[in-house]
Parts: structure tokens; sequence; C-alpha cells
């Protein structure tokens, strides 16, 4: 019984557990709204792991930065601007669709178009050719090579 606690205990994310009592709001709507937030938001320090299971300082700091905005009444979409204003695109893990983004968001298909173009260009010159017919200067000096124009004489 204890082994099969022990590994229960072991499945349960490590993350789970970042947001600590303190910083939970009373008001379950805004605590809901903030959470929804801290998914949405990059740990700066742990590069792809959002604030809301980080357990680092900063972290820490910017799961109370966003509580402290809604409380002060700014919606989602202003949360989210006053962070990028203060970190740029990099503070979310999903980026905006911006032009400075569309080598991000379009270079894996872009790639993917090369590879397949490039993979059809070599299968392409692969192929043999089918033959096409000799010109009569061509008929001639393979006549004159194989000594077959001697023989019509």
């Amino acid at each position: 019984m204890a082994i099969l606690a022990l590994v229960l205990g072991l499945l349960v994310p490590a993350g789970a557990a970042a947001v600590l009592p303190d910083e939970v709001l009373e008001d379950p709507v805004l605590e809901g709204r903030a959470r929804d937030l801290s998914q949405l938001i990059r740990c700066l320090v742990c590069q792809n792991e959002s604030i809301d299971t980080s357990n680092a300082d900063l972290a820490r700091e910017l799961r109370i930065l966003v509580r402290e905005r809604l409380t002060a009444g700014d919606s989602d979409q202003e949360v989210l601007d006053f962070l990028v204003a203060r970190y740029g695109d990099f503070v979310l893990l999903r980026p905006r669709m911006t032009p400075a983004n569309y080598l991000l968001w379009f270079g894996p298909l872009l790639l993917l178009l090369i590879g397949l173009a490039g993979v059809v260009l070599y299968f392409r010159r692969r192929l043999p050719r089918p033959a096409q017919g000799l010109s009569a200067e061509e008929e001639a000096q393979i006549a004159r090579l194989t000594g077959q124009d001697r023989e019509s004489e």
C-alpha cells in the first residue's frame, strides 16, 4: 500500500503546486481568469514552461502582477498587452502573428515545401529520359563511322 502511495505521489506533476496559497485571489472568477492567463505566459527563467507551473521567483512575481492587474480591473487582453509591452513577445507561450513573427509561423511550412521540391527534382533527374529520334546529320555521321555508307554504294 505504501508503494502505491509513493507511485501516485510521483505521478502528480511537481508544477501543479506552483501557485502558492498566498497568491490565490478570494474571488473565484478572478482567480480562474488569473490561472487561464498564467498558462499563456512564459516563465522567462524556465523558457518553455508557463508561469502557472513554474516555481521560479520571477514566475511568482509575474503571477502576482497578473493578479494585481486583474484586481485593478484590467481585461485579459490588457494584462497580456501590458506584459508584452514590458517583456516583449517572448513572454507569450503562443506568439502573436505579426510581421516580425511570420518566419516563426510560416518557416516550418516553407522548409517543408523546399524539401519536397528538392525531393521531386532529385527523382525527376533520376528518371530515364525517353529516347529521341536522331537528326539526319547524326544518322549520316553514325553511318560513316560504322561503315554502313560503303555498303549502300
